[in-house]
């Protein structure tokens, strides 16, 4: 078995690794694809929707009376700052798919440079050829996140719950499937079955709960949330190679 397998390494470790791992020579440019489509299709929301804004306040402050007219210096940075996060959340899952092709060739190099060894899945033809079954994949997951997402979602208008355990259930959740999108890129390279991944992500809860934790925790800072889709991939990436590779070939990834 790979000995880095009982390497003691928390699933933040891995992601904070992923830091150092797309600075490396030969995969940085791996990384500038996904990352430039990410900031020019959200530069592009955020000038659409600043606009849209704009365009409410002004409304709004025909409606207010004078005296309150002091509202708007209130609002409108609370505005901007929802706005950033709502549509960092929304906009990372749509990004998932424009740019799960991109994601899957990132894991594949950054294996590749932490294993050594070429993983042999072909090259630009056959990344192309290869699409369908990418976003057959995407759509798994998805099927797997929705109907979850709801249920989590309609306890927040449960009185008393929606205040006090709501919240912590949907970060949990909300890390689980952080765990669950990035470690996947890595496991669909080796064309492990989505419900194989799952079970070997379970195996391993508290890996994947902080890693997915550290996610999502990074993915609410504006900004910061644009370079967050390349940082957990090369970290769970870094995870595979040590907790799962190897363990995985042999069937024995052991619970923690």
């Amino acid at each position: 078995m790979n000995q880095s397998v009982t390497k003691p390494k928390s699933g933040v470790n891995y992601f904070l690794d992923g830091f150092g791992l797309i600075k490396r020579p030969g995969l940085r440019r791996f990384v500038f694809i996904p990352l430039t489509i990410n900031l020019l299709l959200f530069a592009s929301v955020i000038y659409f929707a600043i606009g849209e804004l704009e365009r409410a306040f002004t409304w709004i402050s025909a409606q207010l009376p004078e005296y309150l007219s002091w509202l708007n210096f209130l609002l409108w940075p609370l505005a901007v700052l929802t706005l950033l996060v709502v549509l960092s959340f929304i906009f990372s899952s749509v990004m998932n798919w424009l740019a799960a092709p991109f994601n899957g060739l990132l894991a594949e190099k950054v294996e590749q440079h932490l294993t050594g060894k070429d993983l042999n899945t072909g090259g630009t033809v056959d990344l192309i050829k290869d699409l369908p079954r990418i976003l057959a994949r995407e759509w798994t997951k998805l099927k797997y996140y929705l109907p979850r997402a709801i249920v989590f979602l309609i306890l927040f208008w449960v009185p008393f719950l929606g205040q006090t355990v709501a919240p912590v259930l949907w970060f949990l959740f909300s890390a689980w499937m952080m765990a669950i999108q990035y470690c996947d890129y890595p496991f669909d390279n080796h064309k492990v079955p989505f419900n194989d991944m799952k079970f070997a992500l379970n195996q391993t809860k508290g890996s994947s709960f902080s890693f997915g934790a550290a996610v999502t925790l990074f993915s609410m800072i504006p900004i910061v949330n644009f370079i967050v889709m390349p940082v957990a991939i090369c970290g769970a990436t870094a995870m595979w190679v040590d907790k799962y590779r190897g363990a995985y070939k042999n069937d024995t990834i052991a619970p923690e």
